[in-house]
């Protein structure tokens, strides 16, 4: 179960479509390129266990390195290709990398990284090349493209998005599982969304997140073709799964709701029939939203809630979330704890910090300190989450507890209020989160990004206000609100409320007042 497997039984058949640009990559192609990283890795010294990073956008190679790094039985770090200098050079310095791979699309800040990554060795460069870094197509075509005769299986090793500070590197046991080992991804997706040879699935997010690259490698491993969209386009996105016959799918809320705020004629103009399973993560999905969805593409939808350190995976699917709407679903991996500030147990229906216990272990990596933060004295691990449980064990997120507003004592959780305004008509994205008040030491402030920047003022302030306070309780509404052309989100959908939080609490010593 990977890609060398189909290079010998079906040699020819797309394992990877870009979207836009029609460009395929055959498993032959794949596999023999793979191979011939794993020989350069080999040759430069890198033995399993050891670290890899690279930083592309959704590119044409993109896959077969990481496939290459995981026949030599590296650690591969897939980076973000937004990353700032300082961003990079953090990363491809915390997780200890002896390679670096990157594009043409990233050549100014490779440039300015080629003396900030001293124990980096081998610098490869597609597209194009600069000082410092070699040609990656010259430098991989001198190396064989038949297998390692020791390869063993690598694992990723991804940061997380660092919403609330620097990212953490999430560090699982160290490779050396024969390389056709499938991984958990792989099996759920045999056991829940059908995967197998005739799978189709369509990767419109950025590849370097742990739920594409996984979910697309896991497509790999039992022979279907992966389309990848360079960059996501809701109609477009649309086009794609009628054009290829899509079968498979993931998205983040963010996308569903562009994809519902097209016009109606532009959504029915496209066949979405071939669909069976899209599934959807990485940040709660407001009901009416879901609800949307379903009603559109039918009972296809699935949920999941998991994080990159795979301590736990949380799942639902369309017939379930209709009789618990608003769940992410029931634990198939680990069992859910919700935890109050007092570390006890809460009982059913009370919302606290998420745990689980009896999931997959993992470690940050040189960051004990916070890996020891992340777990507490029975071995439970958490993301940092709120939520509660139902009496059926459906598991309901309410927020990240860092986001919590402390307004006059009253613990306040912004999802509500984010869910419930991103539904109007002349809002595209918005965040909720606490700025500083005299009084009750925080407000609730909405901070929207209009469908339309013409309508920002104080007229949409005022309807947007009014709105709130039709729906929800005086407490959870915004006392004021802002508006941006875009807000600070990251492509894979979760939104960096830090940056928010910091312009409105600079000048304070303390976010207590």
């Amino acid at each position: 179960m990977y890609p060398g497997t189909f290079a010998e039984t079906t040699p020819d058949k797309p394992a990877v479509i870009m979207g836009r640009s029609g460009e395929v990559v055959t498993y032959r192609e794949l596999d023999e390129e793979a191979n011939r990283l794993s020989h350069l890795f080999r040759a430069a010294g890198l033995e399993p266990g050891d670290h890899v990073a690279f930083c592309l956008e959704n590119h044409p190679h993109f896959l077969a390195v990481a496939w290459g790094a995981h026949y030599a039985g590296l650690y591969y770090t897939a980076m973000s290709s937004r990353l700032t200098l300082d961003e990079a050079e953090y990363i491809i310095n915390d997780c200890g990398a002896r390679a670096f791979i990157t594009s043409g699309y990233k050549a100014d800040v490779a440039a300015d990284l080629a003396d900030c990554m001293p124990a980096v060795t081998t610098r490869l460069m597609l597209d194009s090349v600069i000082d410092g870094f070699e040609s990656y197509i010259q430098a991989i075509a001198r190396f064989p493209s038949t297998p390692l005769l020791d390869a063993v299986g690598g694992r990723d090793m991804l940061y997380s998005s660092g919403t609330t500070g620097r990212p953490k590197g999430v560090k699982a046991a160290a490779p050396g599982e024969p390389v056709d080992t499938p991984t958990s991804v792989t099996v759920l997706g045999q056991l829940l969304l059908g995967y197998d040879e005739r799978t189709v699935y369509l990767s419109p997010a950025p590849l370097y997140h742990a739920a594409p690259l996984r979910f697309t490698m896991a497509v790999h491993q039992v022979g279907g073709t992966a389309v990848v969209m360079e960059h996501f386009d809701p109609e477009e996105a649309l086009a794609i799964i009628e054009r290829y016959r899509v079968t498979a799918s993931q998205w983040v809320p963010t996308m569903f709701i562009r994809m519902l705020k097209l016009p109606p004629e532009v959504r029915d103009r496209y066949d979405v029939s071939s669909l069976t399973a899209a599934v959807h993560a990485a940040a709660p999905c407001p009901v009416a939203v879901k609800e949307q969805m379903i009603e559109w593409w039918g009972p296809v939808i699935h949920e999941y809630y998991a994080g990159t350190e795979g301590n736990g995976f949380v799942y639902t699917n369309s017939e379930d979330w209709l009789a618990h709407k608003g769940s992410v679903g029931k634990a198939l991996i680990g069992e859910i704890h919700i935890v109050g500030d007092d570390g006890e147990e809460l009982p059913v229906g009370e919302a606290g910090t998420i745990y689980f216990g009896d999931g997959g272990d993992f470690e940050y990596h040189n960051d004990p300190a916070k890996t020891a933060e992340s777990h507490d004295t029975r071995g439970w691990s958490t993301l940092g989450d709120i939520g509660r449980l139902d009496e059926d064990g459906f598991l309901y997120l309410t927020d990240r507890k860092s986001y919590m507003i402390i307004s006059g004592g009253v613990n306040i959780y912004p999802q509500e209020t984010e869910n419930l305004l991103i539904m109007h008509p002349q809002v595209a994205d918005v965040a909720v989160i606490g700025v500083p008040n005299a009084d009750f030491g925080e407000e609730v402030k909405a901070v929207v990004q209009p469908t339309d920047p013409a309508d920002a003022g104080p007229d949409l302030e005022r309807e947007l206000m009014d709105y709130c306070r039709q729906h929800l309780a005086d407490v959870k509404c915004p006392r004021s609100v802002d508006f941006e052309v875009e807000l600070p989100r990251h492509p894979t959908g979760k939104l960096y409320k830090r940056l928010l939080r910091d312009r409105y609490w600079a000048g304070h010593e303390s976010r207590i007042i």
